[in-house]
């Protein structure tokens, strides 16, 4: 059985994240896994790093305010990471996500002379990232190269998680959605979950 974590990340709950979210929670629902779901915005996560934990980054990282969030980090076997691009970054509060549970000890160590980092989410089988864009697909691959995934892929889950399979699903141009792309969209998702838990 699969663990699988699900991270949310719109402020909407009539948001086309939030339907997706759904949709993802509920195709998990027929397949063999254990499945938990963090809102982020629902659940009011706060996505500054706070003083006392950055100044333990290296020491022993203070843990003491993100016990629940690191325990659901450190026993899934596959994240799905569900939320909208903006300005071709992360919402604030995913990319705080990502500062304060993705922390040394938690998902890294230091190397002794803080040359390099060392994985430590050897737990993770697959990342599955879900995103809508508003921009059209040149934009974001021709003029930005895709920043999004490329620091998704390389420098937080290729260093965190280096064995871990990727699939990114970006949906270009979310406002102008109709239901044949919202089926297409819904196929394709489906499709990488059904590869990523059999």
């Amino acid at each position: 059985m699969s663990n699988v974590l699900v991270i949310s990340a719109h402020p909407l709950k009539d948001s086309l994240c939030a339907h997706l979210t759904e949709q993802i929670k509920a195709g998990l629902a027929t397949r063999d896994a254990m499945v938990a779901h963090r809102d982020l915005y629902d659940q009011h996560f706060d996505p500054r790093l706070r003083p006392e934990e950055r100044a333990s980054f290296y020491k022993t990282y203070d843990q003491s305010r993100l016990k629940e969030e690191i325990a659901e980090l450190e026993a899934a076997n596959i994240l799905i990471l569900v939320f909208p691009t903006w300005w071709f970054g992360f919402p604030a509060i995913l990319k705080g996500w990502f500062d304060r549970v993705w922390a040394p000890g938690v998902a890294f160590d230091h190397a002794a002379d803080l040359s390099t980092l060392h994985p430590k989410l050897d737990n993770l089988k697959h990342v599955i990232a879900v995103t809508t864009m508003g921009s059209p697909w040149w934009v974001d691959r021709l003029i930005l190269w895709r920043p999004v995934r490329r620091i998704l892929k390389t420098a937080l889950v290729g260093v965190c998680a280096p064995k871990a399979k990727f699939d990114f699903i970006v949906q270009y141009q979310a406002e102008k959605m109709d239901p044949r792309k919202l089926d297409r969209l819904l196929h394709r998702i489906q499709t990488t979950l059904a590869r990523a838990i059999g």
